[in-house]
């Protein structure tokens, strides 16, 4: 399998154009925020946490541990929708997953990269 050189970053957060192929891998669009102005190459909702798993997170940091293992168990249960993001991301030279979430240390971005980059 080929080896993905993945960074993360805040959706919000100002881009150039030669950072990469941009991936937001929320469930949800960004509150406020244009499709122009976020300048995705691609929306992975299908990849994000479900909507019952992301709920009950709530962003809540005493969570995040049983939150991580909680998504993997979902990522490694769809393995479909795992293929499918990885054939959207091959070839890709840089890519960069974006989320929504103000917290940059417990979000799923995080624990996205951390599961690509176990399967090589």
């Amino acid at each position: 399998m080929v080896k993905f050189n993945i960074s993360i970053k805040r959706v919000y957060d100002e881009w150039q154009q030669n950072e990469g192929f941009r991936v937001l891998v929320d469930r949800l669009w960004p509150r406020g925020l244009s499709r122009e102005k976020a300048g995705l190459d691609l929306w992975a909702k299908e990849i994000a946490p479900s909507d019952e798993l992301r709920k009950w997170f709530n962003h809540e940091v005493g969570k995040w541990a049983d939150f991580r293992n909680k998504y993997i168990k979902e990522l490694n249960g769809s393995p479909e929708v795992v293929q499918n993001f990885l054939k959207d991301i091959h070839g890709k030279k840089q890519i960069v997953f974006l989320f929504g979430a103000k917290d940059k240390e417990h979000n799923q971005a995080l624990v996205l990269k951390e599961y690509i980059d176990s399967l090589v």
